[in-house]
């Protein structure tokens, strides 16, 4: 199978990165089939071959999920909730109910102590 991944270079702490097309059990910096862009965290810089890209990607070839979420900010794939995304933000929407429940709760509790007690 043909991963698309990148491929670190550059100096010690100043790592950049190669968008290459590499069979997927090949080591992360050994020799590529194909090199399709580039990618600078740094100064987030990203050169992409969107034709060799596109041809790549109707072969079958999977991205991994930092390469993909770069091909989303390029526009070159719709950009596709997962299922595990979907998962977490239920739960967030699900913790947020229920601390607002509990905030509310204590707020009615203050009220009505304060008005038992002026009385």
């Amino acid at each position: 199978m043909i991963k698309l991944r990148l491929k670190r270079f550059g100096k010690k702490r100043e790592a950049s990165f190669r968008l290459v097309a590499c069979n997927s059990t090949s080591r992360r910096d050994g020799r590529p089939l194909q090199e399709l862009g580039f990618y600078n965290p740094r100064t987030k810089e990203t050169r992409l071959d969107t034709e060799a890209l596109r041809l790549r990607l109707s072969q079958g070839a999977q991205p991994t999920d930092a390469v993909r979420s770069l091909l989303e900010k390029g526009g070159i794939l719709e950009k596709t909730i997962r299922p595990a995304q979907l998962i977490g933000k239920l739960k967030q929407e699900e913790t947020r109910k229920s601390a607002a429940k509990e905030s509310s709760k204590k707020i009615e509790e203050a009220s009505s102590e304060e008005a038992s007690s002026e009385n």
